[in-house]
């Protein structure tokens, strides 16, 4: 029996038409883009049709497309870029407590080396951030906010839209970061109201390494990276060329099959959610209901340590986690689940679930046939229960 693989928030596998669209570009299509001769201008006229592709994903303009290195790239270059561009002013960023580190370590190195001021918004028992908030933290000197799309860890879906209008109110930039979004919702720049907006090809079945980041024209910003002027000056570096073919491949094929996805998930989701929370006796869900991604549940079991959890599973054959791939290492409760108000000794005991293109009704069945006996030999270990 292979793998069962339920980590699609932290990694995809690369999608086969991704790879077969990428691979002339490691080898008979490998010229510079920024080269002046025929060999060359293969390789830009790919660049060019992957910036066209993620154009008509995003529903903006091709020339507001900038490529990457991945998700925490385009938010570094969002957040630092917005505020390098008001230096020597120091002024005023808005986010959110349950951002992804590349947002929250950015903002507090703001704070700490240049000396802006973060306001970093509480969010509700569901994950939600409530655009009341957004709305009282506003200062005269307040030039950007940035709250992500979908949270990584329990899936929960921000009311862009309504913070996105108080942001064009006030005149502040805009930023979200939408790396679990794309293909999983629908992504309009317009009609979400953003200015800028990060994404990753691995977290949508393409290759590791490449990214993007939408900016909207006009938007008052400076390069992250210096050197060249390659991405029209917004990020020096030669061009990922097979990375890129990757991506804009990538992002069309996830908006054209998301809807076929979302149908199929859902009920899996569902499935799984309803049986172990009615199977297993201790086991809360974390997150909104309604609000969330269709391929994301996060369930804290208590009196075991969600690592227990995830290790037992691997033994198995299964791979989950217990959040953030970015976060395995840190010590303590995920900061996502604190900031949901989630005590620590229940979020300790939380497991995420991330289903995807490959996840099949069989994989949950077997999933579901172990995680009761899991649980039960966990609990009768753990001296957890013995503090309760």
């Amino acid at each position: 029996m292979g793998v069962i693989y339920m980590d699609y928030n932290a990694t995809t596998p690369a999608d086969p038409r991704v790879v077969e669209a990428m691979l002339p570009y490691f080898t008979e299509r490998f010229g510079n883009p920024s080269s002046p001769y025929g060999l060359a201008h293969k390789s830009r006229a790919a660049v060019e049709r992957a910036r066209e592709q993620m154009a008509s994903g995003l529903g903006c303009r091709s020339s507001e497309v900038v490529f990457t290195s991945g998700g925490s790239e385009s938010d570094n270059s969002a957040i630092k870029g917005v505020a390098f561009a008001h230096l020597p002013e120091r002024g005023h960023i808005i986010t959110s407590a349950i951002e992804h580190h590349a947002v929250l370590l950015t903002c507090e190195y703001l704070e700490k080396e240049f000396g802006f001021s973060v306001t970093y918004l509480p969010v509700d028992a569901d994950g939600l951030v409530d655009a009341k908030d957004v709305r009282r933290a506003v200062r005269d000197d307040t030039w950007l906010i940035s709250v992500m799309y979908v949270n990584n860890e329990v899936g929960t879906i921000q009311p862009l839209k309504e913070i996105a209008d108080i942001a064009r109110e006030h005149g502040i930039t805009f930023h979200t970061d939408a790396v679990q979004a794309i293909g999983k919702i629908p992504v309009d720049v317009d009609a979400l109201g953003v200015d800028l907006l990060s994404l990753s090809a691995h977290k949508l079945y393409g290759p590791k390494g490449v990214g993007a980041l939408y900016v909207r024209a006009g938007t008052r910003m400076h390069p992250l990276v210096h050197g060249g002027s390659h991405e029209r000056g917004m990020r020096a570096g030669t061009e990922n060329v097979p990375g890129i073919v990757g991506l804009g491949k990538a992002v069309e094929l996830a908006v054209d099959e998301m809807e076929i996805e979302t149908a199929r998930l859902t009920p899996l989701r569902d499935r799984l959610e309803k049986t172990l929370l009615s199977e297993i006796s201790g086991v809360a869900l974390n997150g909104h209901r309604e609000k969330r991604i269709p391929s994301t549940a996060n369930l804290s079991f208590l009196f075991v340590e969600g690592e227990s959890i995830v290790l037992s599973l691997d033994m198995e054959g299964v791979a989950v986690s217990t959040g953030s791939a970015c976060t395995t290492d840190a010590a303590g409760p995920s900061h996502v689940l604190a900031a949901m108000g989630i005590k620590p000794n229940v979020a300790q005991g939380s497991v995420r679930f991330g289903l995807g293109r490959h996840t099949r009704e069989a994989d949950v069945d077997r999933v579901l046939s172990l995680m009761p006996g899991i649980v039960e030999r966990l609990r009768a270990i753990s001296p957890l229960r013995d503090r309760a």
